[in-house]
Formats: C-alpha cells, sequence, structure tokens
C-alpha cells in the first residue's frame, strides 16, 4: 500500500491546496478505504469560495469532498461484515450519539452528527480515508465506484420525494435542473410519479432533463414573473401539479413553487439560498399547500443500490467531466464555472475507470 495519502485540503476561503497526509489507522468500528471516486458538490465550492455555509464556518484546515465510494484494504477489530477488498459506497453523516433524533430514525437531524466536509469535520477527498464500518454499505458487483459516489446526491432526491409522498401517478414539478434537480427527477419517476415537469434556465440542463425521462420541459425567463410562470407550469401539464420540488434556492423560484402547487398538495424546499424569503404564505395557507424543508437524507442507502442495481435508476449520464485527484484544482474550476453536471475526481492512480 503506497503511504503517501494525497488530499484535497482547504485552508482558507480561496485557499485549496493538494498535501500529503500521514494514512491513518482505523478505529475499532471502523474500516480504512482506497478511495476510488469522489464526486463534487455545489457545498465543496461554496466553502472554496465563501469560507462558510450559514452557520458551518472554516476555522482550519478541512480535507473536502462527500461523495464518494472506495475500496476496504483494512477493517477495525470489531467489524465483521465487511473485509479488504470489499467495494463500498460511504453515507457521510454519522450519528455521534445515540439521541432521540436517532432513536427515532432521524439521525440525519442529530445536533453533534458527524459529517463529511462540513467544519469542523474532515471529508474524504484523498487516498486513503477512515469511516464507521456500519455508514459503508457494499456495492454489488454490477454497481460502478462512480454510482456508488452518485448515491449522496441521489439520497437528497429519495429523501425529498419520501418526505414529499411521491407514489403511483403523483404529478410533479421540479423547480432547477442541476445535479439535485436531475436526481430527484429520476426517483419521482422510479416511485412512480405519472408526470413530471422541470424547470431551468438553461436549455441544455433541460435536453439532459428529457433525456432522463421528464414529460415536459420549460425554459424559465430571468423576466417572469412568479405567477406568470405558475400559469405556464399548469397550461403545460393540463392541471396544477400535486408536489413542487423545488431545487434551486432562489427567492423567485420558491414564489413559482408555492402558487402553482395546487390545493392541499405539498412544495418540497430542497435547494438553499438566503436565510430569509419573501414567499406568498398566505396564499400557500389558505390552500393548505404544505411546506416541507429537507435536511440531508437518511435510511436512503440501501434503496438507492436497490435501485441502481436493479436497472430502475441510471446516474451514469450525471458525469460529464473526469480529473485525477492531482488536478483537482482544476476540477473544482470547472465545478466553479457550472460546466457540464457532475464532476468526479478519480482518487486511485492504478485504477482510473468509472
Amino acid at each position: 500500500m503506497a503511504q503517501e495519502n494525497l488530499s484535497v485540503v482547504l485552508h482558507a476561503k480561496g485557499d485549496l491546496r493538494l498535501e500529503t497526509r500521514p494514512v491513518p489507522e482505523p478505529g475499532p468500528n471502523e474500516v480504512l478505504l482506497q478511495m476510488h471516486s469522489v464526486g463534487i458538490c455545489g457545498s465543496d465550492v461554496h466553502y472554496w469560495q465563501n469560507g462558510r455555509i450559514g452557520d458551518f464556518v472554516l476555522k482550519k484546515p478541512m480535507v473536502l469532498g462527500h461523495e464518494a465510494a472506495g475500496r476496504v484494504v483494512k477493517v477495525g477489530s470489531a467489524v465483521t461484515h465487511l473485509k479488504p477488498g470489499d467495494r463500498v459506497a460511504i453515507e457521510p453523516g454519522v450519528p455521534r450519539e445515540m439521541d432521540e433524533f436517532f432513536k427515532g430514525g432521524q439521525y440525519n437531524l442529530s445536533p453533534t452528527i458527524f459529517f463529511c466536509a462540513t467544519p469542523p469535520d474532515d471529508g474524504n477527498l484523498c487516498r486513503y480515508y477512515t469511516h464507521s464500518a456500519n455508514f459503508c454499505y457494499k456495492l454489488p458487483d454490477n454497481v460502478t465506484f462512480e454510482e456508488g459516489a452518485l448515491i449522496e446526491p441521489l439520497s437528497v432526491g429519495i429523501h425529498a420525494c419520501r418526505r414529499a409522498g411521491v407514489t403511483l401517478g403523483s404529478t410533479v414539478l421540479i423547480c432547477g435542473a442541476g445535479p439535485i434537480g436531475l436526481v430527484s427527477l429520476l426517483v419521482a419517476k422510479a416511485m412512480g410519479a405519472s408526470k413530471v415537469i422541470i424547470t431551468d434556465l438553461f436549455a441544455e440542463r433541460l435536453g439532459m432533463a428529457k433525456e432522463l425521462g421528464a414529460d415536459f420541459q420549460l425554459t424559465v425567463k430571468e423576466d417572469d414573473g412568479p405567477q406568470q410562470l405558475a400559469k405556464k407550469v399548469e397550461d403545460t401539464l393540463g392541471a396544477q401539479p400535486q408536489i413542487t420540488i423545488e431545487c434551486t434556492g432562489v427567492e423567485s423560484c420558491i414564489q413559482t413553487a408555492l402558487y402553482a402547487t395546487r390545493l392541499g398538495g405539498v412544495v418540497m424546499l430542497v435547494g438553499l439560498g438566503a436565510p430569509m424569503a419573501t414567499v406568498p404564505l398566505v396564499n400557500a395557507a389558505v390552500r393548505e399547500v404544505d411546506i416541507r424543508g429537507v435536511f440531508r437524507y437518511c435510511n436512503t442507502w440501501p434503496m438507492a443500490i436497490a435501485m441502481l442495481s436493479s436497472g430502475k435508476v441510471n446516474v451514469k449520464p450525471l458525469v460529464t467531466h473526469r480529473f485525477p485527484l492531482e488536478q483537482a484544482v482544476q476540477a473544482f474550476e470547472t465545478t466553479r464555472q457550472g460546466l457540464g453536471l457532475k464532476v468526479m475526481l478519480k482518487c486511485d492512480e492504478n485504477d482510473q475507470s468509472p
């Protein structure tokens, strides 16, 4: 095993460095992983550009990366379900204590949770990384490392669709056709949504949405008013959608989501924007439109693996760029510029395959 552990470390706002760190030793309930594929998320870029996201502030150097899959190279003394050579997908959020949220099955809401690449916790954009074995999930032979890494964004879509109540025959509006909008589309269709309409400013993103199964695509113009856009959605769909999944965090899009959703429907707020937003709350209230939030995900990896392995969901087209780990800064720049959809970093020098 190579003893150099090349890592992508954010030292401060705008200061992203490649540096060598020691190869860590796994604790009793951990595994040491040789990382293979790690996707770059918008949040990684946001930390790089701003040094913080909301209340999570970078105060010391932090390894980035949380969309990841790798191979087990060493197991801790108490680990029985994994062995060296196993290919695994990593769930980045690991509860630190068995609090009321953990017990209730909502461990993602545990205030003390460890989460990769959220200050002060290190992520896994490196050659070697240790993680709780209970949050590493074995990949079937027909699921690639890249698909394993994409389970993280896919999980956001699963959690959103579950909380929204997407089921057979649902009609769904998705605002935003970036990676999260597209995985929400894939999951909504897999869960039985009969019609999905998706909106975006960029025609090429809507083209990808069409390829992935969107029934209708609506190009948004900067000067479209929210009510005007809501009317366009209704006219295109033939009725107001029962469920809207808002993936942009943009105030005008949240307004559109509330106006567009039918009486008694559900609006899921997935995208994160400004901390305060002016929205037509009374309009939503008198029409009994439920507004629900999501914070990451919980209990999604087994479902995601089953979806990928069975062929119910195909995430492969989401990966548009690949870079070796040594070119991490260039990869981050590609993501920052909004080129393509998902940029994947390849961390194993000897295996750059998907």
